[in-house]
């Protein structure tokens, strides 16, 4: 089994969460640029962020055979704070970057006239880039919210099958998988969505368009609940083959319309193989 974790902030991980995250098959990530737990007071510390993004991350999970992309943004929290306005400007200098696979984390927070512009803007730049984007939405007033984001993307412009709206749950997938965006999950321990009600949205949606994430950081999450997901998927039913569609085949397609994603060299041959509670590699 591969495992592409389409949505994880391994900023907030340490090494050891690398490691088993190989162990239970995950070959690459893409990281969003999110917040960090408080509020950031200035521009330059979000480019320092961003350059931690593009340099050191990618080297650190290389250590441990793990391919790490990421995307770019304002993220819609700290589009409300006034200090980080600036950041909408250096944004194109960093979305030229071979390591920029979307414009994300964008999207709505509280939904106010901040967000809406910084919304806006962002879509214009994933266009004029020629990228995809990566919709966060807001926790409170999901639905109200996850309507209005689509709304927004209709009236961007931006072809629907460049936008992974994420964080969605049985209120709202119907909605977004209706307007030809992609669908994107987040499996936590105690909130958001559990392994199993994953599996019952799959059974009902089916798995064309649709993304599963650990969206691990700083907070109670758990970086293999991806491997976990998909470990539930078989004991439901599904085929490998089905498995694989929606663990790698489907981010591989969705994040390869960057043009900057190169995982030809990741083979199903190459990941662990679980016997029990123990780790083999594939070949031992």
């Amino acid at each position: 089994m591969r495992i592409f974790d389409p949505h994880i902030h391994m900023t907030s991980r340490t090494t050891d969460d690398y490691e088993a995250m190989y162990a239970a098959g995950v070959r690459a990530v893409v990281e969003p640029s999110f917040w960090l737990g408080q509020p950031r007071t200035s521009v330059d510390s979000f480019t320092d962020y961003f350059d931690a993004l593009l340099g050191w991350e990618p080297y650190r999970a290389a250590q441990f055979g793990i391919q790490h992309r990421c995307t770019i943004a304002l993220n819609p929290k700290e589009a409300n704070d006034p200090r980080c306005a600036g950041v909408l400007d250096v944004l194109p200098r960093y979305l030229a970057k071979d390591g920029v696979v979307a414009v994300g984390e964008i999207g709505y927070d509280s939904m106010t006239p901040e967000e809406d512009e910084a919304l806006a803007r962002q879509l214009e730049l994933a266009v004029e880039h020629d990228l995809p984007v990566l919709v966060h939405t807001p926790h409170r007033d999901k639905a109200v919210g996850t309507r209005r984001t689509l709304d927004v993307v209709r009236e961007s412009g931006i072809p629907p099958e460049h936008v992974l709206v994420d964080h969605l749950n049985e209120l709202t997938v119907s909605m977004v998988a209706d307007s030809g965006c992609w669908m994107g999950f987040s499996i936590y321990p105690h909130t958001k969505m559990s392994e199993d009600r994953m599996v019952r949205i799959l059974q009902e949606h089916g798995t064309e368009r649709m993304l599963v994430n650990s969206a691990a950081d700083w907070g109670r999450s758990d970086p293999l609940k991806t491997r976990k997901t998909a470990d539930a998927m078989l004991a439901a039913g599904f085929d490998a083959d089905t498995v694989d569609q929606v663990m790698w085949g489907n981010p591989v397609a969705f994040y390869g319309q960057s043009g900057r994603l190169d995982l030809e060299d990741v083979k199903p041959d190459e990941t662990a193989l679980f016997e029990g509670n123990s780790v083999k590699r594939g070949g031992e």
